[in-house]
């Protein structure tokens, strides 16, 4: 169908939000979200996420209803079928009342969308793995813009203007973790990602920590090393946080150091004090997105939107050098 071809959201009674994954794809897909409750605050939200990521948004005054979908227990051949037979009954239909609005973009959230029984179904133009045919409209995006800009587009399609600066990310509070010191001067380091290249080495690890001194720093993260930093100003939180904890810790931070991870851009969309380390990652389009945050790319501190193509698209290695090199940035910012 043609963008033209769009409906109005006033003539729905709920939206059912199809984002199941992963942390920092539904951190990205907030502002989006959020645009379109400020624009029908009569609109229900229903968002369908991964069980595992729900505590990001569960809890949340703006969104009526947090539906956790259990993907882990959905594996091998039968496990799309699986997830359709439990989204059959898990969602029970809205219909002819509620839209629904894909933001994934691949075969099984399209399926869940079908399977839900509401409809029409909105999807954006760079979805992936056919989920283009199960959708009955199809929003243009830029495939090669930052996921939040992406995700934006649908909003924009339906009409609502989207300031930049009234972007807001609205996670849960969160929780304090047990024994957290109790201080607002913390520096929270996360050095650790899943992504191959991207955590910090041990050397460039301890050199960050040691330069921080004697600023007190607190570890968050997983990490299979069991190699960590030594000094007295450290507290190692590593595999001591639950998901609701380490939003909450991130939000209380006097500043937040982060490899490029789900984690930076949870720091980046609670708070302004937070630097992202990009290795060998693009920051313009995968960067912590919130303008007042900082970028350490091609040897050098900047915004997100200043580094250059070359920088950008290029590998650049942490170096304990360059670990001392962030240290006395974020440090300036502190005094």
């Amino acid at each position: 169908m043609s963008l033209a071809a769009l409906p109005s959201l006033a003539d729905f009674r709920s939206a059912l939000i199809v984002k199941p994954s992963s942390l920092g794809d539904i951190v990205h897909t907030l502002p989006a979200v959020h645009a379109i409750r400020q624009a029908y605050p009569e609109l229900k939200l229903r968002w369908l996420a991964n069980t595992e990521w729900c505590p990001l948004i569960q809890g949340t005054a703006w969104l009526d209803e947090v539906i956790a979908f259990p993907r882990k227990t959905f594996r091998g051949v039968t496990g799309i079928l699986q997830a359709r037979r439990w989204a059959q009954k898990a969602l029970p239909t809205q219909a002819p009342s509620e839209i629904v609005l894909d933001f994934q973009g691949l075969f099984r959230s399209a399926l869940l969308a079908r399977a839900s029984g509401s409809r029409p179904i909105v999807g954006l133009s760079d979805s992936r793995e056919g989920a283009r045919h199960l959708h009955d409209h199809i929003v243009p995006v830029n495939a090669t813009a930052h996921a939040v800009e992406r995700y934006l587009q649908l909003p924009q399609a339906f009409g609502i203007p989207v300031a930049a600066k009234d972007l807001s990310f609205p996670l849960a509070e969160g929780s304090a973790p047990k024994n957290w010191p109790e201080r607002d001067d913390l520096i929270v380091i996360h050095p650790w990602s899943r992504g191959a290249g991207k955590s910090l080495s041990d050397e460039a690890l301890q050199a960050l920590c040691d330069s921080l001194a004697p600023h007190p720093v607190v570890l968050v993260g997983m990490s299979e090393s069991k190699t960590r930093p030594r000094g007295a100003h450290i507290d190692d939180f590593s595999h001591r946080t639950t998901l609701p904890e380490l939003i909450w810790a991130l939000r209380q931070a006097r500043w937040v150091i982060s490899v490029d991870s789900g984690p930076m851009h949870i720091a980046a969309g609670v708070n302004d004090h937070t630097l992202g380390i990009h290795t060998w990652s693009d920051p313009r389009k995968v960067g912590p997105y919130n303008p007042r945050a900082w970028v350490w790319k091609a040897g050098r501190i900047a915004r997100r939107t200043e580094f250059t193509p070359a920088e950008s698209t290029q590998d650049w290695i942490v170096t304990p050098e360059a670990a001392e090199q962030i240290a006395a940035f974020v440090i300036q910012q502190i005094r």
